[in-house]
């Protein structure tokens, strides 16, 4: 038996007028999910405990069947581990964006936080304005380390674990009411602006009418991880296919082998084809019992309030990810289980992330589970089915 997770990064989302009243996930045109759903288990899960934040990190770690209240040290060790930092017992590591800030307040603190990932920049050009503050802001307790797009890294020698705000919780609100409140970070997030918002990169942005990454923004501090081995945990040997460093970073300290894909990027035009046919090849051709593809496409275009982007990267995932898979694992004639989710709602109404619960799908090629119209919120909370702790939905992937 083969197993494998399609995780769709935000995929859940709230009812929106301008798509009738329905969620993107059920005004998108998904005909592969459907056609599952039909012959699957379809329920809700809360992937997010109570009383913790609502985050990839915390949600990812519990579908992949991991309690965050006994794995999760924060998001920024999980990166850490991705970019190959080695943390030492008293580092702390910090999420370092490259965010958008209005530039027609003179104080830094009067800014308003426009884009925490500055139109999804390219690795590259991250990678020259990092290393731009690199040159002024590092120091012997200071390092930075470049990660993907937007995403980045500060490790903090001998630091504190300090409350910092995620800038994709604040969208549009002013930058100096959610500043650090240790002085060092905060002079060194001031400092950034200053030598981004000139920078030539910045400008050519701005030229092209693209946003300007002219700021750093730290948050999701965190002490060294301590995750065991999913392969001793499951007996299966797993491999992690995303663009993104925190799940890569997972992949890492849970002894996952990550598959790299070309041209996969985290955004709405990343090369979904190639996740799909990696993640066939991984299970069909290199001997990997488990995989787990992560498209980050949905949530990103949550964060920037785009209804009609969210439905398109939603049929994206249906046509290019999960149809491809389905396909040549049916044709290679192994016997498969799927299980579909999102790992917590990024509702377009809000922006950020959400606690309440998500919809799972679970497909067994050899048999049928449940019959139910489609798959969405309104379907799985019609179903009856609700998993409370997100860390055992696996074991339902896995049950003999």
């Amino acid at each position: 038996m083969k197993y494998v997770i399609v995780l769709g990064d935000g995929m859940a989302d709230e009812p929106i007028e301008e798509l009738g009243g329905k969620t993107p996930l059920e005004y998108a045109e998904t005909p592969a999910m459907d056609d599952l759903a039909g012959r699957s288990q379809v329920g809700l899960v809360h992937t997010i405990p109570e009383g913790m934040k609502p985050g990839s990190d915390t949600a990812n770690l519990a579908v992949l069947g991991y309690n965050p209240r006994q794995y999760y040290t924060g998001r920024s060790p999980l990166e850490a581990l991705s970019i190959g930092v080695d943390m030492k017992e008293d580092d702390i590591a910090l999420r370092t964006n490259l965010i958008t800030l209005s530039e027609e307040e003179e104080a830094y603190e009067d800014k308003k936080i426009l884009d925490h990932s500055s139109d999804e920049i390219s690795t590259e050009d991250a990678a020259v304005l990092l290393d731009a503050v690199r040159k002024e802001l590092e120091d012997d307790v200071y390092h930075f380390y470049a990660g993907t797009s937007y995403r980045h890294l500060l490790i903090w020698s001998k630091g504190s674990v300090v409350e910092l705000t995620p800038p994709h919780d604040v969208l549009g609100q002013r930058a100096g009411d959610y500043l650090p409140a240790d002085e060092k970070l905060r002079a060194m997030q001031k400092r950034s602006y200053e030598i981004l918002s000139k920078h030539p990169v910045n400008l050519k942005r701005k030229a092209e009418g693209l946003n300007p990454a002219n700021s750093c923004w730290f948050w999701g501090a965190g002490t060294r991880p301590g995750l065991s081995s999913f392969e001793e945990k499951y007996h299966k040997k797993g491999a992690m296919i995303s663009a993104v460093d925190l799940l890569k970073g997972i992949a890492v300290g849970t002894g996952m082998t990550n598959i790299h894909v070309e041209g996969a990027n985290g955004g709405l035009h990343t090369n979904y084809e190639g996740k799909a046919r990696a993640a066939a090849d991984a299970l069909i051709k290199d001997g990997f019992d488990f995989v787990y593809v992560h498209v980050e496409a949905p949530d990103e275009m949550g964060h920037q309030g785009s209804a009609k982007k969210k439905v398109q990267s939603i049929e994206y995932l249906d046509k290019r990810v999960i149809r491809p898979i389905r396909e040549d694992l049916d044709q290679a004639e192994e016997p498969y289980r799927l299980l579909i989710l999102p790992d917590h709602p990024t509702p377009v109404r809000v922006r950020t992330h959400t606690s309440d619960p998500v919809p799972y799908l679970l497909y067994d090629s050899e048999k049928e589970l449940r019959r139910i119209g489609a798959y969405n919120e309104r379907e799985a909370e019609e179903s009856g089915i609700v998993i409370e702790h997100g860390y055992e939905l696996i074991a339902r992937l896995f049950e003999n």
